[in-house]
């Protein structure tokens, strides 16, 4: 399976800065968004400090093993990685007054061939769109999802709710982080959306599967769906990852690889 990547990141119309952060390692099929959050500025420094740290260290894993590595190793280098960066960024905040009460969300996937594991904290995104179909492949960790999960309101109520942006879990905030996993077979012709809320709180999804399926090349469909999301209202930063899955090559014969054809 090969695999075609474009980012993109916007601080919006009404933010003074951008707190978010998206990093893609084309190479190791890597692909990593961050919300940052708290203190002056210091949002944009948890949402860096996550998605470089997890480029650096976890890109440097998969080049050296990442290919050999079962679903089980690869799963538990992401604990590892995020675990670390969540430590980085818990010291940063307690040792600059500054940063006190900094976090992040964070999305990241990580694509072998036909398998996509992915792993996220807080209510940053990611979407499937495959066969006309949006799905969303995580479930935020919110208040809000809370109390949807609870029945205590109701879809239509949750979208105008004023506690929108209440994360549960969040990385840096404290010592210690759950990142939840999941897998996922990909196939060809598959679409993936990495996205910070400022794209799903200002575009629905059907909004959303309009601008994937439209006939224009990945670059074009990002800068679209920012552009809808500001269009829209654009009260918060808006980041976007696509991750575009594409049959390779017919597979060789056994002979013919043995005789290097």
């Amino acid at each position: 399976m090969n695999y075609r990547f474009c980012a993109r990141s916007d601080a919006g119309l009404t933010r003074p800065n951008n707190e978010d952060s998206v990093t893609v390692d084309a190479d190791q099929r890597l692909a990593v968004l961050a919300d940052g959050m708290g203190g002056y500025n210091a949002g944009e420094v948890a949402s860096g400090m996550a998605t470089t740290f997890i480029r650096s260290e976890l890109g440097r894993w998969l080049a050296q093993a990442g290919g050999r590595a079962n679903a089980r190793e690869l799963r538990r280098a992401l604990e590892i990685c995020v675990e670390n960066a969540n430590r980085a960024i818990f010291n940063a905040a307690h040792a600059n007054r500054q940063y006190e009460g900094m976090g992040t969300t964070l999305v990241l996937a990580v694509f072998q061939d036909r398998r996509l594991v992915l792993g996220h904290i807080g209510d940053s995104r990611c979407y499937r769109l495959r066969g006309g179909r949006l799905v969303q492949l995580t479930r935020d960790h919110s208040l809000l999802q809370e109390q949807l999960d609870a029945g205590l309101i109701t879809a239509d109520q949750a979208a105008t709710s004023t506690q929108r942006n209440l994360v549960t879990r969040a990385l840096g905030v404290e010592d210690t982080v759950l990142l939840e996993l999941a897998e996922h077979r990909v196939e060809a012709g598959d679409c993936y959306l990495l996205c910070s809320d400022g794209l799903n709180d200002m575009v629905d999804d059907q909004g959303i599967a309009a601008i994937l399926q439209m006939q224009a090349d990945l670059e074009h469909k990002a800068d679209r769906l920012v552009e809808t999301a500001n269009a829209n209202g654009g009260r918060d930063n808006v980041s976007v990852v696509l991750a575009c899955a594409e049959a390779g090559g017919p597979r060789r014969g056994l002979l013919s690889r043995l005789l290097g054809q």
